[in-house]
This record gives C-alpha cells, sequence and structure tokens, in this order.
C-alpha cells in the first residue's frame, strides 16, 4: 500500500527479557519506517495464493521452439494495418517442480486496443484451449504473447487475466512472451513472470510488476537445417528456395565444417603470434571438443566413408528399379483397360449390328407371308 504522509506512533512490543537500549533502538527503528511518506510493498509468490496453501516456484528457465515463433510472426503479418499489436496463447510442457518451461505451440486470440480501453474474446480464448488441450494432451497453458516490447496497463490486465485460477495457470505464474516485429530492425524476444503489486484493491486487477526471466530459443539438427534452407532465400531477388537434395545438403555441411575449422586453426595461430587476446574459458571449449573426437585413423575414415557411399548408391539404384517398374505396371494396366474397353464396344456395336438384320429379315419375312395369304381376283 501507497501510506499517507501523517506520522502516526505505533506500539511496539518486545520481549521482556530484552535491555532499554535495545528496546529504545528497535522501537526507533520502527517508527522511522512508518514516518516516511510513501513506501511500495512487493508481494511474492509471484501469483494469487490462497490462504494455508504453498507458493508455486518461478521458472528459472524458458525454452522456445522455432514453430513457436514463426507463428507468431505469421499472425503478426496477418493483422489488421490500424492494429499496433497482436496477441494470442502460449501452451507447452511444465517440469514437476515448475523450474523448467517449455513453449511448443500458440495460437491466435481476437482482440481490440484502444488509448482507453482493451477488449479479449475471452469464449474464443476457453474454447480453442478446450480443442488444442484435446488434441495434445500433454501441453498445458502456459501464458500469452504480444508483438510488441511495451509493457502497460493493458498488459497487466491481460497477464492477470492469464494468471487466474480456474482457467488460468493458477498455481503457477503465467509466462509472457514479447516478440518485436518492427521492420528493418532485428526481432527480439523477452519473456516475464509477474508479480503482485501492493495498491489499493481497485488497482490491484490492472497491476503487476513484471520480471524478466531468462530464455532460449531452442531447437534441433532438423530444425537447424530447415532454418539454414529459409535463410538462404533472403539472398535471391524472387525470395525462394530450391529444395538441396541429400549430396548438395552433405556437401554444404562439409564446406561449413571446413569454414569453422579454418576460423578456430587462424584464431590459434594469431593466439601463438601474440596478435589476439588469449581466451581461457574458448580454449576450455575447444579441448573439450577435441576431445569428444574419436581416435580414428584417416585411412579407416575414408574405407568407412565409401562403403557408406556404395551403400547410398545401391539403395538410391534399388528405389529407382522399383519406381520403374511400379510405373511400367500402371501404364500396362491403363493400356489393359483401354484394350478392354474397345473390344466391348466393338462387340455391343457387332450385337447391335446382328440384331437390327435379324429383325430385317423378320419383317421381310412377314411381309412375304401377307401377299402369299392375300386372296385373288380375276377379272
Amino acid at each position: 500500500k501507497f501510506g499517507g504522509s501523517r506520522r502516526r506512533k505505533v506500539p511496539c512490543v518486545f520481549p521482556q527479557r530484552q535491555g532499554d537500549r535495545d528496546r529504545r533502538r528497535q522501537a526507533h527503528i520502527a517508527n522511522a519506517i512508518m514516518a516516511q511518506d510513501s513506501f511500495l510493498h512487493l508481494a511474492r509468490p509471484l501469483g494469487p495464493v490462497q490462504i494455508g496453501t504453498q507458493p508455486s516456484t518461478a521458472p528459472l528457465n524458458v525454452s522456445v521452439q522455432p514453430q513457436a515463433v514463426f507463428a507468431i510472426l505469421d499472425h503478426s503479418l496477418r493483422r489488421p494495418q490500424d492494429q499496433e499489436r497482436v496477441i494470442g496463447t502460449l501452451l507447452g510442457v511444465r517440469s514437476e517442480d515448475g523450474t523448467e518451461v517449455e513453449i511448443r505451440n500458440c495460437y491466435a486470440v481476437p482482440h481490440t486496443e484502444t488509448q482507453e480501453q482493451v477488449e479479449v474474446d475471452m469464449d474464443y480464448q476457453k474454447q480453442m484451449l478446450q480443442l488444442h488441450l484435446r488434441a495434445n494432451p500433454k501441453e498445458v497453458l502456459l501464458g500469452w504473447y504480444a508483438t510488441s516490447s511495451d509493457l502497460n496497463t493493458f498488459s497487466a490486465l491481460i497477464q492477470n487475466f492469464y494468471g487466474q485460477q480456474g482457467d488460468g495457470t493458477w498455481p503457477h505464474p503465467a509466462i509472457h512472451l514479447t516478440v518485436s516485429t518492427v521492420p528493418g530492425k532485428d526481432i527480439e524476444a523477452k519473456t516475464y513472470i509477474s508479480a503482485p503489486v501492493g495498491v489499493t484493491a481497485e488497482r490491484a486487477a490492472d497491476s503487476c510488476l513484471f520480471i524478466p526471466v531468462p530464455h532460449e530459443i531452442k531447437y534441433g539438427e532438423a530444425e537447424r537445417s530447415g532454418l539454414e534452407l529459409v535463410s538462404g532465400a533472403k539472398e535471391r531477388e524472387d525470395r525462394s528456395q530450391m529444395l538441396q537434395t541429400d549430396i548438395e545438403s552433405l556437401e554444404r555441411a562439409i564446406e561449413q565444417v571446413l569454414e569453422m575449422i579454418e576460423r578456430v586453426s587462424n584464431y590459434v595461430s594469431n593466439v601463438l603470434d601474440e596478435e589476439a587476446e588469449p581466451s581461457s574459458a574458448l580454449g576450455q571449449f575447444l579441448m573439450n571438443t577435441l576431445s569428444l573426437a574419436p581416435k580414428v585413423d584417416p585411412q579407416d575414415i575414408e574405407r568407412d566413408f565409401n562403403n557408406h557411399i556404395q551403400d547410398v548408391l545401391l539403395v538410391s539404384y534399388l528405389a529407382n528399379t522399383i519406381r520403374t517398374q511400379i510405373d511400367l505396371s500402371n501404364r500396362l494396366a491403363t493400356a489393359a483397360l483401354t484394350m478392354g474397353g474397345e473390344a466391348n464396344t466393338t462387340q455391343e456395336s457387332g450385337q447391335k449390328g446382328n440384331n437390327n438384320n435379324n429383325q430385317k429379315r423378320g419383317n421381310n419375312n412377314n411381309q412375304d407371308r401377307r401377299q402369299q395369304n392375300r386372296p385373288t381376283t380375276e377379272a
């Protein structure tokens, strides 16, 4: 609470065993604290806590998957022109103790924001959350994101909505992820949790303290390869990138490894020649990396590599053979169906011709019989 400027006496009760000097000192300290004009009280734990409940643990590290960042950027590109930022819900997994959080998925939430008020479609948020949790039962609600690095009163309102009991993340604090999407600048991501601020009851809903927490963009080898392929399109005028074959990908990976080895060799040479400042941390990292490399003779590596290439070529040859056989079988089946259809058509036309001839013969016989049975008259 924000205290007033009026001074008041505070009764201080201390144990009787303490001396008069200690009691006067403690009373003087207490009166000096309460006599200040104002003070700010920050309450922990980070979230609404009921009486008798244990405080939740704040996350020590937040991991963000690349697909979540791409979904946020796609949502930002599709926003209306008159809308400065968009918001959405974050989904993922949380460790048992709550110290590790991994953001895996997200979805957009419609909202309208002006200088005076903000409106969030809560019904849409609840329905989409139920659908996502039904499709991915292992994921849980983690918090929300915004495509703006600004934190204001509306951010506190939305943060308290996601961190509430029932439909929120309580008893765990809600994660707030901000992704800056300013054109011409680098994309910057930040993660926050919130702590309640000791203000009046009327301002408690739209007041909170955002506390930064460490985060990292976590991706594996498959995501790394995909990101490198996508990043190659920025250097082309048509903003497109052709998919590479396995041999081309292997060649590119080998070239990157050779470039890194050359860079490290130049750095080590400069350190030995006293042209660059040595770094004990970097040296230890290089030693650990080299210790992980297997001790194999170059001849064995070349032999294994050639065997692997032969296996790859054999598999490729078999795959092409099977593909050719399937294509040939499809063509033969199509030709058989086509020839069978033509034969049926010829047979049907022949049957129709025979029926017509038989019908004509029958008509001629009937006419002959009628002429024979017709009575003759003499003149």
